[in-house]
């Protein structure tokens, strides 16, 4: 890395600016555009999330402040508070959206080999679960929640093979979850696991028609019957893996196939806990330890929650500022992710984080920075000059 140029440019390089390039050409989101551009707009969101900017007045204040350094941090537009906040309210979301589909398609060969069990699945496995996010009603008037509150729900598709998700969808809270299902473009052969909220027995078995598989959590109210039980090692914390078919009149109509029932005694917890899928081939252990990995995507919502600006808002429209600010959002941790494995860091996503966050406008390589290498004794080399002979 070239000791000249600041931290923030650096991590920038781990983004194809060429691929945004043609999603900004795509959706004209450089119409009119005179001083600041999507590219701009971009970066300066960026530098908010990573060194976790308040407000956009915060966002100028701070840029401005170091304006020597910030043609070559990449950012050549006019940095206005007016300028950002008309840029999030008009531009296009769809080119951050896709952008980080990019980044999403770059990342996740990165992570296929982190969990042994689950390299082992034949298929990838995916959580799908969603979060709320509570907004001042006053101020997102579309928002709708409660009474006095308002709120947005983030749906979220993660491969639970390095916590990247894969599909996000943004909605008003009042939406029920199981809605998104029909939005999905389900992967023949994945694991779709989800929780009870999601169990819906004619969009399980479109699920099912695929060649998908899915496991969820079974309501108390389940009317079945039992047509085969198969052996157990009931001091596994196994209780029964039974072959079993619907007979409720409507469930039995969406969904006439047999599928499994499995249920497990959880000794952590003291819960016992059952599945349903359509997998007859894995060892229910597998269904139960396949579960158990959903608690991935609760610790990436936590995760983002904490480290990343998505609980308050630089905007208020529904069309583009919000959804903008997410989708960059996302942009941020696959590049800090996609950092951490071609450099290969050891560090946590979140001490990384921590790192950059008061080192963006600093000139020194990034890798010595996150590695912990005194890298203020380094001889001090202009990266301009020539060497006519190597020492």
């Amino acid at each position: 890395m070239n000791q000249g140029r600041t931290i923030f440019s650096q991590i920038i390089d781990f983004m194809p600016k060429y691929e945004f390039d043609k999603y900004v050409k795509k959706y004209d989101g450089n119409y009119r555009c005179r001083t600041f551009n999507c590219w701009d707009q971009f970066l300066c969101m960026i530098f908010a999330q990573l060194s976790y900017r308040e407000s956009l007045r915060d966002i100028e204040s701070c840029l401005k402040s170091q304006s020597a350094k910030l043609y070559h941090m990449g950012i050549k537009g006019k940095i206005a508070r007016m300028n950002l906040a008309r840029a999030n309210e008009r531009r296009d979301w769809r080119i951050f959206a896709e952008f980080a589909q990019t980044l999403i398609v770059q990342t996740r060969p990165l992570y296929s080999a982190d969990s042994e069990f689950l390299a082992a699945i034949d298929g990838t496995v995916y959580a799908l679960d969603s979060t709320t996010i509570d907004l001042c009603l006053s101020m997102f008037l579309w928002a709708e929640f409660r009474k006095k509150k308002g709120g947005i729900k983030l749906h979220t598709l993660l491969d639970l093979q390095g916590s990247i998700p894969t599909f996000i969808e943004i909605t008003k809270a009042l939406v029920h979850d199981v809605n998104v299902l029909d939005l999905l473009i389900p992967e023949s052969g994945a694991f779709y696991i989800m929780d009870r909220g999601y169990l819906d027995f004619e969009r399980l078995f479109n699920l099912h028609k695929t060649g998908a598989y899915f496991i969820i959590r079974a309501k108390h109210n389940l009317k079945f019957t039992r047509v085969y039980s198969h052996k157990i090692d009931k001091s596994s914390g196994l209780r029964c893996d039974q072959t079993v078919r619907l007979t409720g009149y409507y469930s039995h109509q969406h969904f006439p196939e047999y599928f499994r029932r499995i249920k497990y005694f959880d000794r952590e917890q003291n819960k016992e806990l059952v599945f349903l899928t359509n997998n007859f081939r894995l060892s229910p252990m597998t269904i139960a330890e396949l579960y158990r990995n959903r608690w991935k995507v609760e610790l990436f919502f936590k995760w983002i929650k904490q480290h990343l600006r998505i609980k308050s808002f630089y905007g208020t429209s529904q069309g583009n500022a919000v959804k903008t600010q997410v989708w960059i959002a996302v942009c941020t941790y696959l590049a800090v992710a996609i950092l951490k494995k071609q450099m290969k860091i050891e560090l946590s996503l979140y001490t990384i984080l921590q790192i950059l966050s008061v080192s963006l406008f600093e000139k020194v390589p990034i890798y010595q920075l996150l590695t912990g290498n005194d890298y203020k004794n380094m001889p001090n080399y202009n990266s301009n000059q020539l060497f006519l002979f190597n020492f």
